[in-house]
């Protein structure tokens, strides 16, 4: 009896890989690992580029090496549980393991969503203010919204997994996913999730909804000040400076309500529809940030250019 409460207290999660493709996950794992060595290895050559060259360091370049370092959270958290699925076929994590991982998902998810409304800003100051740029985004500022995005991400989260502890939950709890996230985790619940369901919809709403309403404004700000210059060759050099972070933003919410839709919508999807968009998710806007910003934004290009080449000599 006792070993049962136990159990209880201390439920078991059994994480899910593409179900009916056992046999083949080494073949499926080898894309996975691709992906994952490309975000990894292209966001830390971000941050190495930018820490060397002293010419980078500014504010835009500030926000960028933020979303390469939030990038490579998020890939590190979650690729762990991916690959003991995948290579090991070991599909069990403890409950406290689970809410560990589920925290710092979307910790790094809602710190992600930030950096790209902070960026958004950056460029709204450089198009409206450019010759008030240095002067706004200083580095004291930098700091302060560094500091307002992480503390907001952190606290938004952290009552969730107290919630989720308060519920109960069968002796084994089989999920979606390869690795844990809140919404799949109040599925399993046996007793009521009302208030853990609607916490976790006010965290969405006061994160990364808030942040796509601002990021809407604020291009529409920039595109009425863009739209406001005389000249056309102007306007388009205004608007290619933010071509990598319009990249950015919808490599990042597009697979986010892929999957909302998918959750709230394709009840009658394909198992294997569900588990392709949370890959899709958590593991594409890592490896696309690097690799537009190298390609979209010429300072950074020149900066791997020249690193390359004194490499070769």
């Amino acid at each position: 009896m006792s070993v049962f409460n136990d159990s209880v207290l201390y439920p078991c999660f059994l994480l899910t890989g593409f179900s009916g493709l056992e046999s083949r996950y080494g073949l499926i794992s080898l894309p996975i690992f691709l992906v994952y060595a490309t975000s990894v290895a292209g966001n830390i050559t971000i941050l190495f580029i930018i820490r060397t060259e002293p010419s980078l360091h500014q504010p835009m370049y500030y926000f960028l090496s933020m979303l390469a370092f939030t990038d490579l959270g998020l890939s590190t958290t979650t690729l762990p549980t991916m690959f003991s699925v995948f290579w090991f076929h070991a599909r069990e994590i403890s409950f406290n393991g689970c809410l560990v991982q589920m925290y710092f998902i979307h910790v790094f998810s809602i710190i992600e969503s930030a950096v790209l409304l902070a960026m958004a800003f950056d460029r709204l100051v450089a198009i409206r203010a450019p010759l008030r740029y240095a002067a706004i985004l200083t580095n004291d500022v930098i700091i302060g919204i560094a500091l307002a995005i992480t503390g907001r991400a952190l606290a938004l989260v952290f009552p969730a997994s107290f919630l989720l502890k308060r519920l109960q939950y069968r002796p084994v709890n089989i999920l979606s996913y390869p690795f844990c996230l809140h919404q799949d985790l109040i599925k399993t619940t046996v007793s009521s999730r009302r208030v853990s369901s609607i916490y976790g919809l006010m965290v969405v709403i006061c994160s990364m909804g808030l942040d796509s309403v601002l990021l809407l404004l604020s291009y529409i700000l920039i595109l009425g000040t863009v739209l406001s210059i005389a000249s056309r060759t102007e306007r388009v050099k205004a608007l290619n400076t933010c071509i990598s972070h319009i990249c950015a933003v919808l490599t990042f919410y597009t697979p986010m309500i892929g999957l909302s839709m998918i959750h709230r919508y394709g009840q009658n999807a394909s198992p294997f529809v569900h588990v392709f968009m949370a890959n899709v998710y958590l593991l594409v806007p890592p490896l696309m940030n690097p690799i537009v910003y190298s390609v979209k934004t010429k300072q950074i290009r020149d900066r791997i250019l020249k690193k390359f080449n004194q490499q070769k000599v």
